[in-house]
């Protein structure tokens, strides 16, 4: 059969890229190995030119894959099944990583890059190096062939045609030779359409992608024999994986506040602790660098440390493509290639072990310990604490894969926030003092008078800060206080140090900033998490608890906003205004006031919003008011969406009024308390001339809330005119039409939207206290990395 439409040529192309890449990663991963065995120029030229075809090739998959998802060839499964036509074209890069191959796809554009560098500034390194890059890319790139070898399906590929998916071979419209008329693409996942998530992926891969370059020099150094010179080339790798992976996580983190609604910026769900669990080895394993560059003191954990951050990331990426995970993580892939990801994995856990065992004579043998009062024992120190908290979160992670692999049926913890945090808070006290104090350490050994010296201002600085916090904020848990002194101290010795120790030097502020930034993290995230208050208690008098899930106090957490009503809500009076669609979304506006004496006050509005998805589901994402001390955080977290669509539509009533009196409209009742003849004509641009007479009328809902309104008529000349005034919350405008002069009766015009009674929605609100602490911290831990990573590239000398 013929079929109409069809664009098969841009298939070809990508496959044929896709092979290319393959075969050119594995000659030039046979060749680098070749000349690092013989010297020869001819193998390593040869490495060199494969690499940059492979690399040309890659860019060509990316670049048909790009192509198809602009040109919306839903004849192939990958576009159709990541993109549509409603989808918003700054989307279009979440659709080219959100799945399997274009995520794979992202990981080798990063290789090439990365291995571009180091291609041309490795110099005697090159060939051992590059064959480890290369090799790996081998690896990455079958993961797209989408090929069968004796029965055995070896990668998927992004340009298999969708009527030839095994999902859709059977199905009728493969029947139908103009199958592509109609059809439509079934869209990008509702939680990834965020700008964070066309920034977050990109920026955590390329962390990702950087461990792979000190393995690589670790592998190389063992190889040849070298085992400590490999260390200085490949220290700015280190920092800038370290700098990237954290920034790559702590977008996440933002990413998840901003459009998740589990009210966070983390929820220790599996994938993201499989990501926090590489960066924190790399941190370690950058400290233990540091600490045997010139001295060798603990070179096999070292190696350990600088393997297990490459290594990790592999186990992340079975993890999260798997399918292991199934439901336990909002990230996880519903179909994987466990079988292929297992063999990646598992060829570079053996490389890792073998080359360490066949190199073991090479390790010297410790022959003293390293001083208490030294740099060097405390940064040793710091990296096992580091490794002990990894240990524990990659192993509670893996509950899945270990009743996978031993049939058992352990359960993941019920409160995994809990769980962890209990675990984890220790773990986090230990590493802030140890940042406190280890900067002033000497390499080697330090006087104890003059270290306490040192820290003396800084220690008791933070604890009077930490007596006025405790006091201030009413913390109680002895952990949180712990938790509180020891973020308070890192963060003031470490500014100490490099004001008063350093003389405030840029080129040695990289570590201090990150440090400074890392202690914010934590005590932002304590302050904001501990302290965390929910608002939103129920004052509607309806009981919500049926429409919540068992085991949980709706009313406790929810209020119930019914229209037009105004409830009280923490420090504010809150109101539900009304909805609008724009798209795919449904904006839920809320009006937030305060009340001065009798009158309410407008302070802000905020518009949570349900996007609506009918393949995937609806998906609420917040909206946030940020202050500089606090954010309010809300949600809805159930709202009536059959009647979102509608319009609605206005009603008019002509109604006469005297001053006293009241009279009803459909949804309010009005009262005419008095006219008012001094109105200021300049505020509605009126001449000296003109006459103006100003209605004030008290506006109530039938559930008791009030409002003011104060129409305006004019008569200018012999025109009349009138200046309405309306409530945009009650949907009511009303227009100061006529007065009679002999009784002092006003003609009012109302226009009233029409509202169903039964028009609500449940919403949760949060307060994040000093939640920007955290975000600070974010920023200057990312900093700080950035400028160590300029720090040691300067002292880097290029090797030959």
């Amino acid at each position: 059969m013929e079929y109409v439409g069809e664009h098969l040529l841009p298939g070809f192309i990508g496959n044929t890229f896709v092979a290319l890449a393959f075969v050119a990663a594995f000659f030039s991963a046979l060749s680098f190995f070749k000349a690092s065995h013989t010297n020869n120029d001819g193998w390593k030229n040869l490495g060199v030119y494969s690499f940059l075809l492979h690399s040309f090739s890659v860019l060509g998959i990316i670049a048909t894959l790009f192509y198809m998802l602009l040109a919306h060839m839903y004849e192939y499964h990958y576009v159709w099944q990541h993109s549509s036509n409603a989808l918003p074209f700054r989307y279009i890069l979440s659709c080219f990583w959100e799945g399997q191959e274009g995520s794979f796809l992202l990981w080798a554009f990063w290789h090439i890059v990365l291995g571009i560098i180091v291609l041309f500034t490795s110099g005697k390194w090159q060939a051992p190096v590059m064959s480890v890059v290369a090799l790996v890319q081998v690896f990455l790139i079958s993961m797209l062939l989408g090929v069968y070898v004796f029965d055995i399906k070896i990668g998927s590929s992004p340009f298999l045609l969708l009527r030839e998916h095994p999902d859709m071979v059977n199905l009728p419209f493969v029947n139908n030779s103009n199958y592509l008329a109609a059809l439509d693409g079934r869209g990008l996942n509702p939680l990834l359409q965020n700008y964070w998530m066309t920034i977050h992926p990109p920026v955590l891969f390329l962390g990702f992608a950087s461990t792979l370059i000190p393995f690589a020099f670790a592998i190389a150094g063992l190889w040849k024999k070298k085992i400590t010179e490999w260390i200085l080339p490949s220290l700015p790798w280190m920092f800038i994986g370290v700098a990237f992976l954290g920034a790559g996580i702590l977008m996440g983190g933002a990413w998840a506040y901003e459009a998740l609604s589990f009210g966070g910026f983390w929820a220790w769900d599996p994938v993201e602790n499989a990501s926090l669990v590489p960066w924190l080895i790399m941190v370690g394993a950058a400290h233990l660098m540091l600490v045997n560059k010139k001295k060798p003191q603990s070179i096999l954990l070292m190696f350990l440390f600088v393997f297990l951050s490459f290594l990790l990331v592999l186990y992340s990426t079975y993890l999260t493509r798997s399918g292991v995970l199934g439901e336990t993580s909002v990230h996880s892939f519903a179909d994987g290639l466990p079988g292929q990801l297992i063999v990646f994995m598992s060829v570079f856990v053996f490389l890792s072990i073998f080359i360490l065992i066949i190199r073991r004579n090479l390790f010297p043998k410790q022959t003293e310990e390293e001083k208490i009062s030294s740099r060097e024992f405390w940064m040793f120190i710091g990296s096992l604490v580091l490794f002990l908290s990894a240990l524990q979160i990659i192993a509670t992670t893996s509950i899945p894969v270990f009743n996978k692999i031993f049939n058992t049926e352990m359960a993941p913890p019920n409160n995994a926030v809990m769980h962890y945090n209990a675990w984890q808070i220790p773990f986090a006290i230990i590493v802030c003092f140890i940042l406190a104090v280890s900067q002033f350490f000497k390499h080697h050994s330090t006087d104890w008078k003059w270290f306490l010296k040192k820290i003396a201002l800084s220690f008791l600085a933070s604890l009077m800060t930490t007596i006025f916090v405790v006091y201030f904020l009413q913390i109680k848990y002895v952990l949180h206080i712990l938790l509180l002194f020891a973020s308070l101290f890192a963060t003031l010795s470490n500014a100490d140090f490099w004001l008063r120790v350093v003389s405030g030097k840029a080129k040695k502020a990289g570590a201090s900033i990150a440090h400074v930034g890392f202690a914010l993290i934590m005590l932002g995230a304590l302050i904001s998490t501990a302290k965390k208050q929910i608002i939103s208690v129920n004052s509607s008098g309806v009981n919500i608890q049926m429409r919540s899930e068992p085991g949980t106090d709706a009313n406790a957490e929810n209020i119930m906003l019914v229209r037009g009503d105004t409830l009280p809500m923490g420090d504010y009076y809150v109101s539900y205004t009304g909805q609008e669609k724009e798209g795919i979304n449904i904006y839920y506006n809320v009006a937030y006031f305060k009340k001065n004496k009798n009158e309410f006050v407008h302070q802000f509005n905020l518009r949570p919003r349900i996007q609506t998805n009918k393949l995937m589901g609806n998906v609420p994402e917040p909206d946030t008011r940020h202050f500089w001390y606090k954010d309010i955080f809300t949600y809805v977290s159930y709202a009536d969406l059959e009647d979102a669509n509608e319009p609605e539509n206005p009603k008019q009533k002509h109604l006469k009024i005297g001053v006293g009196d009241t009279v009803f409209t459909n949804n309010s009742m009005l009262v005419l308390e008095y006219l008012d003849k001094s109105i200021d004509k300049k505020k509605y641009n009126l001449t000296e001339n003109d006459i103006a007479v100003g209605a004030h009328l008290q506006v109530k809902t039938l559930s008791n809330s009030q409002y003011y309104c104060n129409p305006v008529m004019v008569i200018s000349g012999n025109v009349l005119k009138n200046i309405p005034d309306s409530i945009p919350m009650l949907g009511i405008t009303l227009y100061f039409q006529n007065i009679n002069v002999n009784n002092g009766s006003i003609e009012l015009l109302v226009t009233e939207k029409e509202t169903k009674e039964s028009e609500f929605i449940i919403m949760q609100a949060i307060i994040f206290p000093w939640i920007n602490i955290l975000w600070t911290g974010c920023f200057l831990m990312i900093l700080g990395s950035i400028m160590a990573v300029y720090y040691r590239l300067k002292n880097t000398v290029k090797p030959k």
